[in-house]
């Protein structure tokens, strides 16, 4: 069931659209930008990377092994704000794609909370677990409405895929993940290799778990660089270089190539950045066998590997537990998910709805070696002028 666009309040800092921009005829509101290619001009070329990357941005799964560093838990008067918050927002009768931080405001102490987390995920380790929020006393529409105005206070909620979907739902509808060209691997129960998503900050709140499976996985994508440039600086060489192409998988506006060809690591304004999932990366070969693109030498197939690896062997493992809520860093973060076997009805399934929020230049996001690093809604997934849309269930 998706909650339908309806004219709405606009939040002030989406009010205003720069030349590069789009707005919904519906609403008002500036569009998300989608994906792009990067500005060739800002690519900065591997000799002038760093060999080692220093700051609070770059950790190891032993930094971490006090959990109380990166878990929080709600508090009950915490709790009650939260509920009297969207007590507030019901009254208006406005829709869940209405929710922004003028809408649906917190209270000074959410909101302190909340902008710390803010600080931790964005010029930080890029990682956090909330715990404790209780779900299972909630219906879904107001899971889904707190779950959207915590999200707002982080960041800007994006367009997820080319339906719209600002408020997303892993779960598995069924697909087939072998079919990578086709399939968003979310909606399978087939293991996530690290990646990061087409945002700043993906989001995820837990429903209902898995019968077995669907743990997770967090790595500094820093540590992983600066330990390629130690083993393996071949690899990362190759990895900074804007010869990997990725899939868009159909996801396409009218006039769009169906691939983008980018790099997986930049350096640009002073910082590290990670753009990479190996799904979109492996499933181009159509257009190789259509003479359109060259594909990936060897050596690529190889740094791809050795990638996650890595990755893997310097990660730290976290279990979503229900009513928790998980946000990672997409800038400097990689994260995985394990396979997953679910449970048969009448047992709920594995349900976790997502966020995608962009950390825009104005509000001291980082800056991106892309033509839309400015945009308020930067990144995520706009295909034509697709409205946002929240639906309440995977579909």
């Amino acid at each position: 069931m998706s909650v339908a666009v309806a004219a709405q309040p606009v939040a002030p800092h989406l009010q205003s659209a720069g030349p590069s921009t789009k707005t919904s005829r519906v609403t008002g509101e500036i569009l998300t930008s989608g994906q792009h290619e990067p500005n060739h001009d800002d690519i900065i070329p591997y000799a002038q990377f760093p060999k080692e990357v220093t700051g609070r941005t770059v950790w190891t799964k032993d930094d971490f092994a006090d959990t109380s560093i990166w878990k929080h838990r709600w508090t009950p008067e915490q709790i009650q704000e939260l509920e009297e918050a969207y007590d507030r927002f019901a009254e208006t009768g406005l829709p869940l794609t209405a929710v922004n931080r003028e809408t649906f405001p917190f209270s000074k102490n959410i909101t302190d909370f909340l902008l710390k987390l803010r600080d931790f995920i964005v010029d930080g380790p890029g990682f956090t677990l909330i715990q404790g929020l209780p779900v299972n006393e909630w219906s879904v529409p107001k899971s889904s409405a707190i779950y959207l105005a915590i999200g707002s206070v982080i960041g800007v909620p994006v367009s997820q895929n080319h339906k719209g979907h600002v408020l997303g739902h892993v779960k598995d509808l069924g697909n087939d993940p072998t079919q990578i060209d086709k399939v968003r691997i979310y909606t399978t129960t087939a293991r996530q290799f690290f990646h990061t998503d087409n945002a700043d900050i993906v989001g995820l709140l837990c429903l209902h778990r898995a019968k077995e499976g669907g743990e997770s996985d967090v790595v500094s994508a820093q540590h992983v660089w600066n330990t390629l440039q130690r083993e393996r600086p071949d690899v990362a060489e190759l990895l900074s270089q804007p010869i990997w192409y990725f899939d868009r998988k159909g996801e396409v506006s009218e006039g769009q190539k169906p691939w983008i060809q980018k790099s997986v690591f930049y350096w640009h304004d002073g910082k590290l950045l990670s753009v990479y999932d190996p799904y979109y990366v492996k499933s181009i070969q159509r257009f190789i066998d259509a003479g359109l693109i060259p594909g990936h030498s060897e050596a690529q197939k190889e740094a791809i590997q050795v990638l996650e690896d890595t990755a893997l062997r310097l990660s730290l493992h976290m279990v979503l537990e229900v009513g928790d809520i998980q946000f990672v860093a997409d800038t400097h973060v990689f994260h995985s998910r394990t396979a997953y076997i679910d449970h048969l009805p009448p047992t709920p399934r594995r349900h976790l709805m997502r966020l995608w929020l962009a950390t825009p230049e104005s509000e001291g996001g980082w800056k991106r070696p892309f033509p839309d690093s400015a945009h308020p809604r930067r990144g995520g997934i706009q295909v034509n002028d697709q409205p946002a849309t929240c639906p309440l269930d995977a579909e």
